[in-house]
């Protein structure tokens, strides 16, 4: 009986904690924003600063590094569709839904168009360089006050990528 009793007690905390971590909120959440003219989709996890130094030259303890590819968010890679064709970043593009990587830099930043979705992180970033459809460079802004949330903004003619002390943005237009 005494076994019985242990078992169900076991089962019934084990339970509790699942049903608890499932009613956590994700630390990098998945956000999904459009344009106002519904050209222009992302989506991405949306991840914080926590005290956390963002951006910075290798060997320094930042969370990304300068001159190395960047998922551009959390978990997922970020993926962003174009309903119409664009003129992104000067360069044609058509309409579907890409792979959005980042290489930041200090002074400017250059921005990826990937057609291989499905990615996690950047980590098979070089085995699928091969489908970049775009790669444009943007310069940086630097921000007064440290931004918390990594926040992907498009707009009907940009989308803007701001985080910690950075923000850019890359010019999108409809083609045709």
């Amino acid at each position: 009986m005494k076994n019985l009793f242990a078992l169900f007690t076991f089962l019934f905390v084990l339970v509790s904690v699942v049903q608890a971590q499932d009613n956590k909120a994700p630390a990098s959440p998945k956000v999904t924003v459009e344009s106002p003219d519904k050209n222009i989709k992302v989506v991405y996890g949306q991840p914080s600063k926590k005290g956390r130094v963002i951006f910075g030259a290798d060997g320094s303890n930042s969370l990304e590094k300068y001159g190395k590819v960047w998922r551009t968010g959390a978990n997922d890679a970020t993926e962003v569709t174009f309903k119409s064709d664009v003129m992104f970043g000067g360069k044609m593009v058509k309409a579907g839904t890409y792979t959005l990587f980042t290489i930041p830099g200090e002074k400017e930043w250059s921005v990826i168009l990937n057609s291989t979705l499905g990615q996690w992180g950047a980590y098979d970033y070089d085995k699928i360089k091969g489908t970049d459809v775009a790669m444009i460079k943007v310069p940086v802004s630097m921000n007064k006050t440290p931004i918390e949330k990594l926040t992907i903004t498009p707009a009907n003619s940009s989308i803007s990528i701001a985080w910690d002390n950075m923000t850019i943005a890359v010019p999108v237009m409809k083609h045709g």
